[in-house]
């Protein structure tokens, strides 16, 4: 069951939303104004993006794996809303004044955006994370064969041969010879 936090005035859209919500099975809980921290395993929100709250800016704003999926709920569209519908990270919008029809897709296709999202924000720190250690295993290698005048592809056998004898990746003994050679070299100019 979708746990959904509706943070609307308690309006027509409001109840609205509230009652289409529970229909389709969701948990719900209503609040405004919106909440500096929603309720525990919150996994939608929908935002009344309204004039009054442009200023805020709370920790579930944007778009993190922690942070639930956004709708924002707009009545009217100019420049300083729309930056709001972005700044939040909105996946979806619904528009006001509210129907019944229209709230399942923009729930549907929000949450599929923001698990789509998440995903590739966890693809791209692993990547980050391989291009970072190939960067130290090739700082590594050009450590060593400076320093003991070998070929980088000795080097190279010479971290991966640690590595196994130790059962540690490459990455980390990389890390080492990087570190130790900083920490000789603290005197030399």
């Amino acid at each position: 069951m979708l746990r959904v936090a509706v943070c609307h005035p308690d309006d027509v859209d409001g109840q609205q939303i509230t009652q289409q919500l529970r229909r389709i099975g969701c948990h719900v809980q209503a609040f405004w104004p919106p909440l500096p921290v929603l309720p525990e395993r919150t996994d939608v929100v929908f935002l009344a993006v309204r004039p009054d709250i442009i200023d805020l800016s709370y920790s579930w704003f944007g778009n993190s794996e922690e942070n639930p999926t956004v709708i924002a709920v707009v009545n009217y569209e100019n420049p300083t809303i729309v930056e709001m519908v972005l700044r939040i990270g909105a996946c979806a919008t619904l528009p006001s004044p509210v129907r019944s029809f229209g709230l399942l897709s923009a729930l549907v296709v929000g949450r599929q955006l923001h698990t789509e999202l998440r995903q590739q924000q966890k693809k791209l720190r692993k990547l980050e994370g391989k291009v970072m250690g190939v960067r130290r295993i090739e700082e590594a290698k050009n450590i060593l064969a400076r320093t003991r005048n070998i070929s980088d592809t000795a080097a190279y056998d010479l971290i991966r041969d640690q590595a196994m004898s130790k059962r540690v990746t490459t990455e980390e003994i990389a890390q080492t010879i990087i570190h130790a050679h900083e920490i000789l070299s603290l005197g030399k100019v």
